[in-house]
């Protein structure tokens, strides 16, 4: 499918974190992770790693590498505020919506009440600095339902949907307006952060690790990417896509964002992540109803599985990684031995790879380590978030499956606390790592534990199987 025209002056900029071979000639990076060989037109063109776009060769070229994730927009401009409409779905949030609107300036917002015991009145938002329509459903239709009809009610080109429950920060809507100079971009999210601030250890963990945040790293959102889906909390879409592919899917509980983006990327249209922007969410801060919302999340993989069967997998990983894992796991001598043969099979597949560039011995074998690695930390987390319930068994079975589980779920904990013990605003206490594991195993058993309620409910296994490539 052919995509729309980059405008020019829309420059794109290599991610820092991409290695460059080859005297520049070829590109290791992106998520998934990914080789990509330039001509010498096309190494002309990218100059210190930035690309502007000026023609049509520029502009084939600020695409391919866009879609090849190895470079992040560098966006000119971008559209007007009052090319937005803010939607709001909300029920039985008063006092959260009219925070929110009263956080907006000089915008058409809409708010659909979706059932609330107490309606939510025009007279409510009398001192906002918006104009506001209020739209109520007599019962309760749920969050997507509420979103498409505040969808079928915008005008604009543009339509952000805010859940009551969040408030955007200084120039969050500017940051992400830009991305639509390309006319390929669909949708494009905020990061999330929390709130306010608490002692409390779940408010704690929630400011580092909240479902929600997905990092502070731009990128584009694609299925087994770095972000592979973005939530509905905060997002911006473009109306006349939202359309195309027929708004939220209302028949979905839960993951309705999720089953959005994959539609959308489905249908052709680019979604980014742009951490820059921020907007703040109250996160839940009791264990219990914390752990209820873990839960209800997990629900929606089973149904997500159904309709998007090739973009579920716990885990993706080549047969030979897989193979190092489980047999070391075995423990005995020959199948330690066998890891190795299955090490090598992965550092000649590497070369393999790299060949005719000017890679080094040393940069194969180091990058086959790395997806040895990365296979080994999927299967640690997939052990302990999707698993666990056969973990549990195993464990309880056998002193080596122990033993297994026990390493596999303290080092994951240990270096995903590493990864995201630092708050992103800087403020808080920090938490502990002991604290920090105890809390995302938590997590995992409570996603866990709605995945398989979710399994036994639409009876398929679609959410358990991983992705294995030879």
């Amino acid at each position: 499918m052919s995509q729309p025209r980059l405008p020019d002056g829309f420059a794109v900029q290599v991610d820092r974190r991409v290695r460059t071979f080859a005297s520049g000639s070829a590109l290791l990076g992106g998520s998934p992770m990914r080789l990509l060989r330039l001509t010498p037109i096309a190494q002309d063109l990218l100059d210190g790693g930035r690309l502007e776009v000026r023609d049509a060769a520029s502009a084939q070229l600020a695409r391919t590498l866009l879609d090849a994730t190895v470079a992040h927009p560098r966006p000119a401009g971008g559209p007007s505020h009052r090319d937005v409409t803010v939607v709001i779905p909300v029920r039985d949030n008063a006092f959260g919506v009219y925070r929110l609107v009263m956080s907006l300036r000089d915008m058409r917002v809409v708010v659909v009440d979706d059932g609330s015991d107490v309606p939510i009145q025009l007279e409510d938002f009398a001192n906002a600095r918006c104009e506001v329509v209020v739209i109520r459903h007599p019962v309760s239709r749920g969050a997507a339902a509420a979103r498409n009809t505040g969808l079928a009610a915008s005008t604009t080109d543009f339509v952000a949907f805010l859940d009551s429950d969040v408030v955007p920060r200084r120039g969050w809507m500017e940051a992400l307006l830009g991305h639509f100079c390309d006319p390929a971009v669909a949708l494009v999210a905020p990061r999330i952060v929390g709130l306010g601030r608490s002692e409390e250890l779940v408010a704690r963990y929630e400011a580092v690790r909240s479902s929600l945040d997905l990092g502070d790293r731009e990128a584009p959102v694609v299925p087994y990417g770095s972000v592979s889906y973005v939530p509905s909390a905060a997002i911006i879409c473009r109306r006349s896509a939202l359309l195309e592919v027929g708004g939220f899917d209302e028949t979905l509980p839960a993951g309705e964002d999720v089953d959005l983006c994959w539609r959308l990327i489905t249908s052709g249209s680019r979604l980014r992540y742009e951490p820059i922007a921020l907007v703040a969410h109250e996160h839940r801060t009791q264990l219990r109803s914390w752990m209820q919302r873990k839960a209800f999340y997990g629900q929606s993989a089973a149904a997500l599985s159904i309709r998007h069967p090739d973009n579920s997998a716990p885990v993706v990983v080549q047969v030979s990684s897989l193979m190092v894992w489980l047999l070391i796991a075995i423990g005995s001598g020959w199948s330690l031995l066998a890891s190795l043969v299955f090490a090598a099979f992965t550092t000649r597949r590497m070369a393999k790879t790299m060949r005719n560039t000017d890679a080094r011995p040393r940069d194969v074998v180091m990058l086959a380590l790395r997806t040895i690695g990365t296979a080994a930390r999927q299967l640690a987390a997939a052990i302990c978030r999707h698993y666990w319930p056969i973990a549990l068994v195993a464990a309880l079975i056998s002193r080596r499956c122990r033993q297994a589980v026990l390493l596999a779920a303290v080092v994951d904990g240990v270096l995903d606390w590493i990864a995201h013990s630092r708050d992103p605003d800087g403020e808080g206490r920090p938490i502990g790592v002991v604290s920090y594991v105890l809390l995302r195993r938590l997590d995992d058993l409570a996603y866990g534990a709605g995945l398989w309620s979710g399994v036994l409910r639409e009876r398929t296994l679609g959410p358990l199987m991983p992705h294995i490539k030879t």
